[in-house]
């Protein structure tokens, strides 16, 4: 059975709408190898529209410049990319093709195909909602740079059930940018105020 993997960018208060305003300052090389390692051995890029048209937009003419960041772009264009969307559009690109059906019974199928053993969604919000509220998702790796953005949109919204973590690693860059692996678990335990009460401080 395949993980699924998502990767954002995210600013300390939630909000995982890219702004090229807070979010390049903090790119430096130890930003550029968790993009590896998020990339590295992956089988499938499960993308929302929104966040693949971005892709497509600016990704295949990269490669065609031939320039510092070519080669990163080639490695997008090659990869099987599965798409989300409503639309009948051509999708352009190559190795592309659409999501069928119900996302959750879709994805749930995904993971399960042979020769399939990572699917990373890069972005795609909405996609990321659906998945942790259906229980498909394995890991939520955030970058989250040390700004307030202040406005845009945020990874949660607002709702029932809460989504309780476990962290699985983490790491603090130089620019001050952590890296932040969860998976979906449990509340350590169902305690109140009164199983903690005896753990306030008291101050002397």
């Amino acid at each position: 059975m395949a993980s699924v993997v998502s990767t954002l960018f995210i600013s300390l208060d939630g909000v995982a709408e890219i702004d090229p305003a807070w979010h390049f300052p903090y790119f430096d090389d130890h930003m550029a190898g968790a993009v590896d390692d998020d990339y590295r051995d992956t089988d499938v890029l499960l993308i929302g529209r929104v966040t693949y048209d971005s892709f497509a937009g600016a990704w295949p003419e990269r490669e065609e410049a031939g320039e510092e960041d070519a080669e990163f772009a080639r490695r997008l264009g090659n990869m099987r990319k599965v798409v989300a969307t409503r639309g009948s559009q051509d999708l352009g690109w190559r190795h592309v093709e659409r999501l069928e059906g119900d996302l959750p019974a879709a994805v749930a199928a995904l993971k399960g195909e042979d020769g399939v053993e990572k699917v990373l969604v890069p972005g795609s919000l909405s996609v990321v909602r659906q998945l942790l509220a259906a229980g498909l998702l394995d890991e939520l790796r955030l970058l989250v740079h040390p700004v307030a953005a202040r406005h845009g949109e945020r990874l949660f919204d607002e709702g029932e059930p809460i989504y309780p973590l476990t962290l699985l690693r983490s790491e603090a860059f130089p620019t001050g940018v952590v890296r932040l692996i969860y998976a979906p678990s449990a509340l350590p335990n169902a305690d109140g105020y009164e199983e903690v009460k005896g753990k306030v401080p008291s101050g002397e």
